[in-house]
Parts: structure tokens; C-alpha cells; sequence
């Protein structure tokens, strides 16, 4: 295989890579019964002294409006925000907003080329997006089982320049609701997402190479 063949499926394996992990994030995020779960798991009613119906109405609301892709204005049904919160949800849906649309583009760019590779007969992209996909999760998983709430507050310190993340709950009680268990549940979903695609790249190549 000539070295810009070889080029070409290290940046098509980059691709499916962020591909995978973006699709991953817009799963775990418009998954919902992973926190409906978490709502009698982690007993949110319990330590926010709101209803089961008023908990879910609310982070419904918060999930409808991260995976808009509109400038809708953040409103909860029965909860108070500051206006810091309100600019840390906005930062948050930018977020959310920017993997939506690496989902989306890194699927249209992938498909294009799995299917020139396929008509070549060339799987090696499959081989090294196998690699890519599991090493990351490996890595970030290495940080989340030896401390979790050094990987959680590292990250918002990676992704926001302000201190806005740190709610007070008397003004913003919504962080009463959204225990930091509950983030780490989404971490591990995420990973295992991402994990499951190295593992979909892994047999696929196999398959082919026989």
C-alpha cells in the first residue's frame, strides 16, 4: 500500500473515530431512561425534595433544549435559575450543539468513505478506528476509576473559562436534581459506546480480511 493510501485511512479512521465518540454523546444524551433510572437509584427525590413527576418534567425540559438546534430560551416548569446558570446552559448547549453537528457531518464524510474503500477492496481504516476507539476509552476510563471527581471537575475547568458550573442551589436548585453520580453514569455510558464501536470496527475488519 502506497503512503498516501496509507494517509488516507489514518484520516478516515480519525474521522470514524470522532464519528463514533460524537455519535456516542448524542445518545447518552437523549437517553433518557438512564436518568429516569438514576431518579429512584440515586433517590433524587429524596435529596431534592421535589416529586419523581416534577424531577423528570424538568430535565426534560433541559434535554429538549441541548438537543435544539434553535436559540430557544432555557425555561424550567418549576425551577428557579440565576442568570449564571442560565449563561452555563448555554455554554452547555454549544456543547452539545458542536457534537450534533460532528455527528451528523462525521456520518456523511465516513459513509463516503467506507463505501470508496469498500469498492477498493482496502478495510485497513477499520483496523486503526478499532485501535483509536479503544485506546481513548481505556485512557479516560484509566482517570475515571482513579478519581472520578478529579476527571469530573478537570473537564469543566477544560470547558469553560468561568466558575458559572458551580451552582448555588438556593438560586439554581436544578443541581439539586442532577447529582454528580448521575454524570458519571453518562461518562461510563459514553465509553461503552465508544468501546462498542471499536469493537463493531474490530470484527468488521476481521471479516474482511478473511
Amino acid at each position: 500500500m502506497k503512503n498516501t493510501e496509507k494517509l488516507y485511512h489514518t484520516l478516515l479512521a480519525l474521522v470514524l473515530t470522532l464519528t463514533i465518540i460524537s455519535v456516542s454523546v448524542v445518545i447518552t444524551l437523549a437517553f433518557r431512561p438512564l436518568y429516569y433510572l438514576d431518579i429512584k437509584a440515586l433517590d433524587i427525590p429524596g435529596q431534592s425534595g421535589y416529586t419523581k413527576e416534577e424531577i423528570r418534567e424538568n430535565y426534560d425540559v433541559l434535554i429538549d433544549y441541548n438537543l435544539s438546534l434553535g436559540k430557544e430560551k432555557l425555561e424550567f416548569p418549576s425551577l428557579a435559575m440565576s442568570e449564571p446558570g442560565r449563561i452555563h446552559f448555554e455554554e452547555v448547549k454549544v456543547i452539545f450543539n458542536l457534537f450534533e453537528y460532528l455527528a451528523l457531518g462525521g456520518v456523511i464524510l465516513s459513509g463516503l468513505g467506507i463505501v470508496f474503500c469498500a469498492r477498493r477492496k482496502e478495510f485497513l481504516y477499520l483496523k486503526l478506528a478499532s485501535i483509536l476507539a479503544v485506546a481513548l476509552p481505556a485512557v479516560l476510563g484509566l482517570f475515571v476509576a482513579l478519581n472520578w471527581d478529579w476527571a469530573f471537575v478537570t473537564f469543566h475547568h477544560l470547558a469553560f473559562d468561568n466558575d458559572y458550573w458551580l451552582f448555588d442551589p438556593l438560586t439554581d436548585p436544578v443541581i439539586t436534581i442532577l447529582p454528580d453520580t448521575f454524570f458519571l453514569h453518562c461518562a461510563l455510558m459514553i465509553l461503552g459506546l465508544v468501546m462498542l464501536g471499536s469493537v463493531v470496527c474490530g470484527a468488521v475488519y476481521r471479516k474482511k480480511r478473511k
